[in-house]
């Protein structure tokens, strides 16, 4: 990190800079004006780009004074915190008053005293040095901040997902189900339920073991993600075997369209099924409820009637969907 000095007069410049040669700064540059100066801050001498740890500049200089200079230093935002000290024998109160609204930290008095010299230097490089730990202190705090808040988010996201399907599950499903059936009775809309079952998944398991089990709920909940095409449309696991789906500003029509859809779509996966009653792949038996803006239902009127349903499509001999209506 080097100091710089900037000054027309070159007996200044040694003067200055064999003051801080005797107090152990050694990385000192010296500069004759302030175009020489930005030719240095934009990496055009032959040290190339540099660090800077301070600058001395005299006020009056030809060309672009110090005032000047300070000022359009200031506006680059890598040199805010480089400190700037003024060194000059135009100690008016006009002058002093323009340099520290240009961004001038401090002033020195020519002609010059080595004390108060190296005492001022020493002052401003301890701020600029206390300034640099402070913001990579808080740089480090905002970054822990940061990833302290992904990780939430991530074990938020991760309490809200079934372990094995990867989609919702039922503590989530409480959750959206409740925040669409408050929504719907605010806003006069209808909402739709399904819920459906994997057939004889209990003759799966034990046919073909339960391994092979995780992986067929694993393919029926991303069946059930892809086959549903509406943002709001939201899938979870229920419980075991069983799935919900909650249809926002879905009517009894569209609700027993989509559950159609979704029951063909697992059927057409076509995962083997040899013990299957119904079927020789895997299929689904459904359950569809709807609650319009007139009726009084309750979520847990809607649950019974979605699970009433279900059953009745089991009872019919499964792989279908069947439309309970509340009153």
């Amino acid at each position: 990190m080097a100091i710089v000095i900037v000054d027309d007069s070159i007996f200044s410049l040694e003067m200055i800079k064999a003051f801080l040669g005797s107090a152990g700064y050694l990385d000192v540059i010296t500069v004759q004006s302030a175009r020489e100066i930005y030719q240095l801050l934009d990496g055009q001498s032959d040290r190339g780009k540099i660090d800077i740890d301070l600058i001395l500049m005299d006020i009056l200089m030809p060309g672009i004074n110090g005032i000047e200079a300070c000022r359009n230093i200031k506006k680059r935002e890598e040199l805010v915190d480089v400190p700037v000290i003024m060194v000059t024998a135009a100690t008016d109160k006009d002058n002093l008053h323009l340099a520290f609204s240009a961004g001038a930290m401090d002033y020195i008095k020519k002609p010059l005293d080595k004390v108060e010299l190296l005492t001022r230097i020493n002052s401003a490089l301890r701020l600029k040095h206390e300034t640099a730990r402070r913001k990579a202190r808080e740089s480090e705090l905002l970054e822990v901040t940061r990833q302290l808040k992904v990780a939430n988010e991530r074990l938020r996201n991760l309490s809200f997902l079934d372990g094995l399907t990867r989609i919702a599950n039922r503590r989530h499903f409480d959750q959206e189900f409740l925040k669409e059936f408050r929504r719907a009775k605010r806003e006069k809309d209808p909402l739709s339920l399904i819920i459906l079952d994997i057939d004889y998944f209990k003759a799966f398991n034990d046919t073909y073991g339960h391994i092979k089990g995780d992986d067929c709920l694993i393919t029926v909940a991303n069946t059930l993600k892809k086959a549903l095409k509406r943002p709001g449309d939201f899938a979870a696991r229920y419980g075991g075997e069983e799935f919900a789906v909650v249809l926002p500003n879905t009517d009894d029509t569209g609700a027993a369209i989509i559950a159609e859809e979704l029951r063909t779509s697992i059927e057409k996966v076509r995962i083997q099924h040899c013990n299957s009653l119904c079927s020789e792949y895997v299929t689904a038996s459904l359950g569809v409820v709807t609650r319009f803006p007139s009726q009084a239902a309750t979520q847990e009127d809607m649950i019974l009637a979605a699970d009433r349903a279900l059953y009745r499509s089991k009872h019919e001999g499964r792989n279908r969907v069947s439309v309970e209506r509340l009153v």
